[in-house]
């Protein structure tokens, strides 16, 4: 049997990789494809990131060749326009075109809602980071496969500013919370998109590091009190990267077992390669 292939579209800039390349080890790209490998054993994970300018695909691959397509986040704002957005506009107009099952984390529901015809604006209610809370499925999400196994209200890893403000046609939102829509799913063109406003492919380590790298502009817009509280907070979350089932510092952090279970927390994306991927690839045997 083939080997299932996925591409992996990282939506940040060189900048922003290299800040994640030195406090993490890997950058969102390389990050991501890490995790599915983790979901999917044996699998083949390309990443292109057109942020930086042209992003063509491997020799001798096109779109409608991979089983499945990922697009990470991006410290990047969909209303500020710009060639490096633009270009990841394009990119999963493409993927849409090309048949290609489409799953995207934050950034990526953002794009894959712009490209379909939807917009996005910065979220007055402001920005909700470290953990979406009380996101709760609707009716639609409780059945739908991408939630199977996972609870109806749930914590999940987040760092957003912006929201989904007009969904694309067709759309059905799956799950939400006070502060934004949370996950949805559509269809356009040839292709069938799955995605949500968090981040389940994000651990600890990851929230930690991104706190840390935006530093004193969480302090400004209120989420710390201080320097000194967003560094015990991601010291915090450090303590529970080497010790998960720290059963103290997840109370003290509100955090129940969609986080505190790695098979929880991945429940959507292992899902999607389940329900999604899996069926394609089979049309390679």
């Amino acid at each position: 049997m083939a080997a299932v292939r996925l591409l992996v579209i990282d939506g940040n800039v060189a900048e922003i990789r290299a800040r994640q390349q030195a406090a993490l080890g890997y950058d969102s790209g390389s990050g991501y494809a890490r995790v599915l490998g983790g979901l999917l054993p044996g699998i083949v994970c390309d990443v292109i990131r057109p942020a930086d300018g042209a992003a063509p695909l491997p020799d001798g691959m096109s779109l409608e060749q991979y089983d499945g397509v990922t697009m990470t986040g991006s410290a990047l704002n969909i209303y500020n326009g710009g060639e490096p957005v633009e270009r990841q506009v394009e990119v999963a107009r493409a993927v849409f075109a090309a048949g290609v099952p489409f799953f995207g984390s934050c950034w990526g529901l953002q794009v894959a809602v712009t490209a379909a015809g939807g917009t996005v604006r910065r979220n007055p209610r402001g920005r909700e980071f470290g953990f979406a809370r009380r996101v709760q499925l609707t009716d639609a999400g409780r059945s739908h496969p991408m939630y199977a196994g996972k609870p109806a209200v749930f914590e999940a890893p987040t760092i957003h500013l912006d929201e989904v403000s007009v969904l694309p046609t067709g759309t059905t939102v799956l799950a939400s919370n006070e502060i934004s829509l949370q996950a949805a799913t559509f269809s356009y063109l040839r292709g069938n998109f799955w995605g949500v406003q968090y981040h389940p492919e994000y651990d600890y380590l990851d929230i930690a590091a991104a706190a840390e790298r935006y530093g004193t502009r969480l302090v400004e817009e209120g989420l710390f009190s201080d320097d000194a509280s967003l560094a015990a907070y991601a010291a915090d979350l450090r303590r529970l990267q080497e010790a998960p089932a720290d059963a103290a510092l997840a109370w003290k952090h509100g955090l129940g077992a969609a986080m505190t279970d790695p098979a929880l927390r991945l429940a959507e994306i292992r899902n999607w390669l389940l329900a999604e991927v899996l069926p394609r690839s089979g049309r390679h045997d």
